[in-house]
């Protein structure tokens, strides 16, 4: 294992989920990070519950489903960290189906998880010297298709694509693109309730957020040698339709 000591990070989508879980995790190692959250009381609250940790933890405000957003959160992270070593872009919005939403509403989904990723990756890449890393949160229904979700799989399926072309031309610079496909995960973005969760969670029907954070610490900390390409990760009663 690599340490994760005084790596600097953004990483996306920090105030709920498994983006909170996996800030935690890192900040617990001791990396420097700064991440971003649309809710300015949620990421003031979550950054507050990070003080102790033995790292430093930053945040911004932004929208990263604009350009203004993305900008305004690496102007942080050049400010804060003077340099970055890694970016996890997790942030994303869950979805109804495409003719149950106004124009606008799947549009701006489409702009928060696909296009924000993709731009706070290039963002990362004019910032990132060799050795460095970016983690993709993507999802298993870019694989499934599960009725209700065409335009969240439409998102994850472009991120899929978007991360196994973008290795292969980065990898001549020393860079390292991995995507992590998580199964069903008990967050904020669950239409369940906390209780129906925990007995999901007891069943092995659901994941917790941190099961994701440690997927994300094992991507990070692996020696240079190693390059992990993709990982599903899933609960082990993975309701498929």
């Amino acid at each position: 294992m690599s340490s994760l000591k005084d790596k600097r990070i953004v990483i996306t989508g920090g105030t709920t989920g498994i983006g909170r879980a996996t800030v935690r995790l890192l900040v617990g190692q001791g990396a420097r990070v700064v991440t971003v959250g649309r809710d300015e009381s949620a990421l003031a609250e979550a950054l507050e519950s990070m003080r102790e940790l033995p790292g430093r933890v930053h945040g911004v405000t932004a929208d990263l489903g604009t350009r203004a957003g993305v900008e305004r959160l690496f102007a942080e992270a050049d400010a804060r960290l003077g340099g970055l070593d890694a970016l996890v872009s997790n942030a994303a919005l869950g979805a109804d189906p495409i003719d149950a939403m106004e124009e606008e509403a799947w549009r701006y989904v489409v702009a928060v998880n696909l296009v924000g990723a993709m731009s706070a990756t290039r963002a990362a890449l004019a910032r990132l010297g060799r050795g460095g890393q970016v983690v993709i949160v993507g999802s298993i229904s870019a694989a499934i298709h599960a009725p209700g979700e065409s335009v969240y799989s439409a998102t994850k399926a472009g991120l899929s694509a978007f991360a196994e072309t973008l290795r292969k031309e980065v990898e001549q610079r020393g860079l390292r693109v991995s995507l992590i496909e998580p199964g069903t995960v008990g967050t904020d973005m669950q239409e369940s309730s906390a209780e129906e969760q925990r007995e999901k969670v007891a069943r092995h029907e659901m994941l917790l957020a941190e099961d994701i954070a440690e997927t994300i610490g094992f991507v990070l900390s692996r020696p240079p040698r190693v390059d992990v390409v993709t990982l599903r990760v899933e609960p082990r009663v993975q309701e498929l339709p």
